[in-house]
């Protein structure tokens, strides 16, 4: 997917990755009964934020990491049919290795 969003300071454009269809009981879960993910992929990394000097502070994260995020961080926005949240570096909780 090529995607045209640049984020601005410390913020990611991450697309979420839905949870399993299936319960391992074998049991379908309609899409109303589902969690909201809160793993994703980072498809976008803005330039980081400024300190007091002015200077850049890098981002912890990149482009094709797997990260974790709160449940009802971000802004979900929709490109090109799919769903993406934009979050601040802040609400990432961890990268998944």
């Amino acid at each position: 997917m090529a995607i045209n969003l640049k984020p601005l300071g410390s913020r990611v454009v991450v697309e979420p990755i839905e949870s399993e269809d299936v319960t391992p009981g074998g049991i379908v879960l309609p899409e109303t009964a589902k969690e909201k993910p809160q793993k994703g992929k980072v498809l976008s990394v803005g330039p980081g934020d400024r300190d007091d000097k002015g200077n850049r502070i890098s981002m912890d994260v990149k482009v094709g990491d797997i990260v974790l995020f709160a449940k009802y961080a971000g802004t979900e926005i929709k490109v090109e049919g799919k769903k993406l949240l934009i979050l601040r570096e802040s609400d990432l909780l961890a990268i998944v290795e």
